[in-house]
């Protein structure tokens, strides 16, 4: 498998050779060209500070070792989380006044896999100019060892309550309303970190939890990709547990997907759209996703006379047109929820605090909230291909193939069959080496077909 360096970080599979996964040597390279990296963007500091959090893959121990080794021998303080959300992570930087951070984790992908996502001092993701940047670094080996009187140093912080107290502490999530709803909830923390900070954060809010697959190992018990063919487990168990809500996260807890107490998937496509929907009914502005997401966005917003904005798939993408055009809450449509003025980063945490507080204003089951907002069924689909000649042949023939609708290449190829308000993304992923379709459409049948008409073409 060859290395995947990209906006979303650096990833590969653990095991194999330079090249193609990402070994030790890689994990040296690239830290190292990121201390690089912040010594020159602060060159009053002795030492810039950097904190480091990880998932529970069976890699982690491993990668932090030398994730953490290397930026001390490169004279960075470091800030160890240990075991930690992303977002958590990505908070951590803000609260300990950092001028940076990394995250230990693939995310969604599979138990083999691990990566490293660079933050900024922001607490956000390097754009993608930083990170082409850090990666000539890396290749030129441009690094700055220093000698032992001038190594970093290490400190052990946990900062899940921290971030657990700022979900409770936001505005909008209505504890007392939460509280006395008296929900009970079944979660699914796909055997990492998500069963560490979620408990923890439902307990706080008064919400009874259940959970299944909760001991943080790193052996998966499903596919992490938090979608309905992989939460059957997760549908039966709430059901036989009588419960409200169904809850999954993936391994690094930035995405959240529901199922509703009748085991249907509220749909994770949905996610960002309930939570849009709440934050709106008290906070007027503009709301953003990305090109891929439903187009249940756009008109939850619209009724509520606010603008919406696409934007580039990727999360920095996201948050960095959130900011542009002000937005009060944005997201990705994989379940991913950003609320700017808590932090910029997908967050399942209040994400899923801002949804228990919309049940519990509206005093609506799960799949009574669902059928509030408009229908749209998606069909994602993927092709393996990494060669760029054979992806840019298969976006031209699709291109050419569908040339009397609207046409968007804003990022990979979009076509928009507005009066049947119907839409494709046909693009390269930007984690593995796949092209990604998806297809929306008002019927599940529509949608399927039109992601089948897709995928006849390229061929």
């Amino acid at each position: 498998m060859t290395l995947i360096k990209s906006i979303s970080g650096i990833r590969g599979t653990i095991g194999g050779t330079i090249g193609d996964s990402l070994t030790p040597i890689d994990i040296v390279k690239f830290t190292a060209a990121y201390a690089r990296q912040l010594q020159q963007k602060f060159p009053g500091k002795e030492h810039c500070k950097v904190v480091v959090g990880r998932d529970a893959r069976i890699s982690g121990e491993m990668v932090d070792s030398i994730v953490s080794g290397t930026l001390l021998a490169c004279g960075v303080d470091v800030v160890n989380a240990g075991l930690a959300s992303t977002p958590t992570t990505e908070m951590a930087v803000l609260f300990e006044k950092a001028d940076g951070g990394i995250i230990l984790t693939a995310s969604h992908n599979p138990k083999q896999w691990n990566a490293l996502k660079l933050l900024n001092e922001k607490g956000e993701f390097l754009t993608d100019a930083e990170g082409k940047a850090l990666q000539q670094v890396a290749e030129a080996e441009d690094f700055e060892f220093r000698d032992v009187d001038r190594i970093g140093t290490m400190v052990r912080k946990d900062f899940t309550q921290a971030h657990i107290d700022a979900v409770k502490n936001y505005p909008l999530v209505d504890l007392a309303a939460i509280r006395a709803a008296g929900f009970k909830v079944v979660l699914d923390s796909i055997n990492s970190v998500g069963g560490i900070c979620m408990p923890a954060l439902f307990e706080q809010l008064g919400v009874e939890c259940v959970t299944i697959n909760g001991e943080p190992n790193g052996r998966f018990a499903h596919n992490p990709e938090p979608l309905p063919a992989n939460l059957v487990g997760l549908s039966e168990a709430v059901v036989r547990e009588k419960a409200d809500l169904g809850v999954s996260v993936d391994p690094d807890v930035d995405r959240l997907a529901f199922i509703c107490e009748n085991g249907v998937p509220f749909g994770e496509e949905y996610t960002l759209v309930a939570v849009a929907d709440y934050v709106l009914s008290v906070r007027q502005g503009p709301t953003v996703s990305n090109i891929s997401s439903s187009r249940a966005l756009r008109d939850v917003t619209e009724a509520q006379g606010c603008r919406y904005y696409s934007c580039k798939v990727g999360e920095v993408n996201a948050s960095t047109m959130m900011q542009e055009v002000g937005a009060v809450i944005g997201g990705e449509g994989n379940g991913g929820v950003i609320v700017p003025d808590l932090h910029y980063g997908r967050d399942a945490l209040i994400g899923v605090a801002l949804f228990l507080s919309n049940l519990a204003h509206k005093k609506l089951s799960a799949t009574q909230l669902r059928a509030t907002y408009p229908d749209y069924f998606v069909s994602k689909n993927r092709i393996e291909m990494s060669d760029p000649a054979q992806i840019e042949a298969a976006l031209e023939a699709v291109e050419q193939h569908f040339a009397g609708a609207t046409i968007n290449k804003l990022d990979g190829l979009r076509i928009d069959f507005e009066a049947e308000r119907k839409w494709f993304v046909l693009r390269k992923s930007n984690t593995e080496p796949i092209i990604r379709i998806y297809a929306e459409a008002p019927t599940e049948a529509v949608a399927e077909s039109l992601a089948q008409e897709v995928i006849r073409v390229i061929g």
